[in-house]
């Protein structure tokens, strides 16, 4: 063997150094640019001009370079042309790795299409490779979006008995998540017993999720032993572990509990974030206890966690429900002062809900235009507020004009507009106005529940309309709508002002014919009118059925009694009437 030596002069060996550098900095630089250009692309025209780009290139770009721009097209939300660019890449003999093929069943179980995502499994197999955790990952996810829950409990049970692909917390936890979500508690728990005697032991994110839907699910009691169970076997809780143990202790009215509760997280150096503070300010304002909850969002700054238009909405709501509108609405002047919290949509149907309970409506009505001034849409509540606040200051024209603009805006009136209509136009002697509404809806085949006929019943008997009240009652009869026990004991109270007891009583007895059970309302409606028309003894049989039925008296009833005691000469009737009437018989209005 021949050996050359092959001598460098020093200025050689520093050029060959320099050489090399220069050509490894160009490719780092290459392989930035080509990433630079993908994290560049913002809209599907960036992405198609850059795909005509590369496939103009001679040699194509490798699979890897093809990947990013698929990547970047789902980030982008564009599924569809996704699906497209994959075939595109398939059909230009580009070799397709796990993590492109991965993408794309992301992307049909996102667009609720998991059988295509299962149809993808052969392509794995067809190109050598094997799919992964992150392939049945996502499959699972796409199962549990679609209710599929049997399904992926299946897909579940396989993986583990037949070692499809290694199960990790990952995939525990998308299962746990699923089952959760669906109310099916019992079975995740379940699972996570499994897991707690396997090798893959849970976390506590797991236990997390738990406690959140035993939380949801009012069992309360059940989420705190969990938690303590995980504090046993050493899974130190996070803040969201704590913040869905005191939702559910608010939703439950355990304020104590949850305050408790939230000092020892304090204590544990777990620092509760700004979804743990709105819960609590919320179920504070629900409470009556504003001041508390503004006591709350003090120490919230303190803290250093800012308030957020949640936080700040719930304490609007709990200054409104206390009828103090006016700090609501300086609080709303300063919300609209901040950037990282403005008042939303929300924040204006509260105040303009408190302005028109407070029957301030001009305030109201200037809020709900300063919306469309703002970028905001008013939703079918703030329609819904406005139109109650508009007719029961009696500007029934207004309201009436506000209706029509709301469906114009392409608002669709729902039940509650509706009834809103349909009692404002009644309460304001407008009973005809509200008939023709109906019938109205009739024609157009509108959804109308019995609730909207209660309200017109009530309507036509007030004004002393009871035959057109009669008609509509018997109307809906003949038609087989179901009537309930509002409908008959608005039109036997009809009749008893009217003085008509005798078709009050058949009322009464036809009500559990139709499956409608008289209820104390009905027979105090009754007892009522037969003491006003000095029939004392119909009266007192009436109240011997009610004690019978084990039925409360009104002590409006009482109160009447009591007058025809002191204005009447001695009437036994009477006397033993008043003797039924003790603190247990009674139904007190509060």
């Amino acid at each position: 063997m021949v050996v050359v030596d092959i001598i460098i002069s020093p200025s050689q060996s520093c050029f060959c150094r320099f050489l090399f550098l220069a050509l490894l900095n160009f490719d780092q630089l290459m392989r930035a640019s080509r990433s630079g250009r993908f994290a560049s692309i913002n809209g599907l025209d960036d992405a198609v001009c850059l795909y005509k780009q590369m496939v103009r290139v001679k040699p194509l770009p490798s699979v890897r370079e093809f990947t990013q721009l698929l990547s970047r097209v789902v980030k982008l939300k564009e599924y569809s042309f996704a699906t497209s660019l994959y075939k595109n890449i398939c059909s230009l003999g580009i070799p397709v790795n796990n993590y492109t093929m991965n993408i794309m069943i992301n992307v049909y179980c996102i667009s609720n299409r998991s059988d295509y995502g299962f149809s993808m499994l052969c392509g794995f197999f067809k190109r050598g490779c094997l799919p992964d955790t992150t392939t049945f990952s996502t499959l699972l996810k796409g199962l549990f979006k679609e209710n599929r829950v049997v399904e992926a409990q299946e897909l579940f049970r396989k993986i583990v008995q037949e070692h499809v692909c290694s199960v990790d917390i990952m995939l525990y936890g998308i299962v746990i998540n699923g089952l959760c979500k669906v109310g099916n508690t019992g079975t995740a728990m379940e699972l996570l017993r499994v897991m707690e005697r396997g090798s893959c032991r849970p976390n506590v994110h797991v236990y997390s999720m738990i406690i959140d839907a035993l939380c949801k699910d009012r069992m309360v009691d059940s989420a705190v032993n969990l938690f303590n169970d995980m504090l046993e076997k050493g899974v130190i809780p996070n803040v969201v572990a704590y913040t869905a143990l005191i939702l559910g202790f608010c939703s439950l009215s355990r304020l104590n509990d949850a305050n408790i509760l939230m000092k020892e997280m304090m204590k544990c150096k777990i620092y509760p974030d700004v979804v743990t503070f709105s819960i609590l300010v919320d179920a504070l304002c629900k409470k009556g206890l504003v001041d508390e909850a503004g006591d709350l969002v003090h120490i919230m700054i303190q803290n250093n966690v800012v308030p957020n238009v949640v936080v700040y909405s719930a304490l609007m709501d709990g200054y409104c429900l206390r009828g103090r509108v006016y700090e609501a609405r300086k609080l709303f002047d300063s919300m609209a002062g901040m950037s990282h919290s403005p008042p939303n949509a929300h924040s204006y149907c509260i105040l303009i809900n408190g302005y028109c309970k407070e029957l301030k409506i001009d305030d109201a009505m200037h809020l709900f235009l300063e919306m469309s001034h703002r970028g905001l849409k008013p939703d079918v509540a703030i329609y819904a507020s406005m139109l109650q606040g508009l007719f029961r200051v009696g500007r029934c024209s207004d309201a009436l004009k506000l209706f029509h603009e709301m469906q114009i805006a392409g608002q669709k009136p729902n039940f509650f507009i509706y009834c809103n209509i349909l009692d404002g136009l009644c309460s304001n002697g407008l009973v005809d106005g509200a008939l023709s509404l109906l019938e109205s809806m009739e024609e157009k085949r509108l959804y109308l529940h019995i609730t909207h006929y209660n309200i017109l019943l009530d309507g036509l008997c007030k004004v002393g309309k009871l035959y057109s009240a009669r008609k509509l009652f018997y109307d809906l009869i003949a038609k087989g709508f179901q009537v309930d026990v509002i409908s008959f004991n608005t039109m036997i109270n009809g009749c008893c002002q009217e003085g008509l007891l005798e078709e009050a009583i058949y009322l009464l007895r036809t009500m559990e014919q139709k499956s409608c059970i008289p209820d104390r309302i009905s027979y105090n409606i009754i007892v009522r009118g037969f003491l006003l028309r000095g029939n004392f003894d119909e009266a007192a049989n009436f109240l011997d059925e009610m004690e019978e039925r084990e039925l409360a008296f009104d002590s409006s009833i009482f109160s009447l009694l009591l007058d025809l005691f002191q204005t009447t000469d001695d009437n036994p009737t009477l006397d033993r009437m008043i003797q039924k009437f003790t603190p247990s018989t009674l139904k007190l209005k509060l």
